[in-house]
């Protein structure tokens, strides 16, 4: 499992690996922050619901922050 599953894992979240795969693919590629329309579509393709989804996002850019040395929460610094 990556970095980013066990992190969910130990969340609560309990993610397959074809579900973390697409749900990486539009963190990095697409936007660590995407619009309710593209939420709704992420979430669709992966089978979960659109509140899932969000939690899935708000854990990982807690995580990507981290990992880059930011607060855990969204401020000022723009990413």
């Amino acid at each position: 499992m990556s970095a980013s599953g066990n992190a969910m894992a130990m969340c609560g979240m309990h993610l397959a690996e074809d579900q973390i795969k697409v749900l990486e693919e539009n963190f990095t590629k697409v936007s660590k922050h995407p619009d309710y329309t593209t939420l709704m579509l992420i979430a669709a393709e992966c089978g979960l619901s659109e509140e899932e989804t969000a939690k899935w996002f708000r854990m990982r850019n807690a995580q990507w922050r981290k990992a880059e040395g930011l607060p855990a929460e969204l401020g000022s610094v723009k990413d």
